[in-house]
Parts: C-alpha cells; structure tokens; sequence
C-alpha cells in the first residue's frame, strides 16, 4: 500500500462515527451489511450515514452492492491487511523474535 492510500484510509477512519460503523462492518463480516440496519444498529440519522459511508468508500475501506432497494456495505479486508502491512513493513528492523509481542511473527517482519 502506498502512503498515500494509507493517510486517506486512516484519515476516514479518524472520525467517531466512520470509525463505529467500519467496526460493525468488520464484525458483521464480508457478507454485508444493509445501509438502513446499519443506521439503526448505530442510531445514526440516513442522510448523515451516507455521508460516512461514501468517505469510507472513497478510502477503499468498504464496499457496496445493490441489491433490489437496499444497498449492502461490506468491509474491505484486503484494505485492512495492507494497512496493517504499511504499519508494520518494517517492524523491529527485521526482527521476528521482537515482533512475537505483536502476534505477527513471520506476517508482518521482514527477514534482515
């Protein structure tokens, strides 16, 4: 991931409201999620809630889909794992045995 794409994904995520609906997303799973039961989940008013959920679109961190007269949201966990790669690409300079406190051994540390 580019640090770029990283700075936006985390910038959308660094709001109160985006950063509550992405969890629910995450924890409902890739299946998805219907934009209204999402709001009623969350108690967030539908015009407020498209707005979020466009600005985590935009950051690549959710996906839509159509479907009849719902549109489903689902995270996008491939954008998840490339942050958490770009976060951790170059933990503890290589090496894997300090990065065991992360839970990442041989995922997220570079060989020196």
């Amino acid at each position: 991931m580019e640090q770029t794409a990283a700075i936006d994904a985390f910038s959308a995520l660094a709001h109160d409201t985006r950063l509550r609906i992405f969890r629910l997303l995450v924890q409902r799973g890739p299946g998805g999620t219907p934009a209204m039961e999402i709001g009623r989940l969350l108690d967030i008013k539908p015009s407020t809630l498209s707005g979020h959920l466009a600005a985590l679109k935009r950051a690549g961190l959710v996906s839509s889909e159509r479907q009849h007269r719902e549109i489903q949201y689902a995270p996008r966990l491939d954008a998840v794992n490339g942050l958490v790669r770009f976060l951790l690409e170059d933990c503890c300079g290589g090496d894997e045995g300090a990065c065991s406190g992360i839970g990442l051994t041989g995922q997220g540390c570079k060989t020196a």
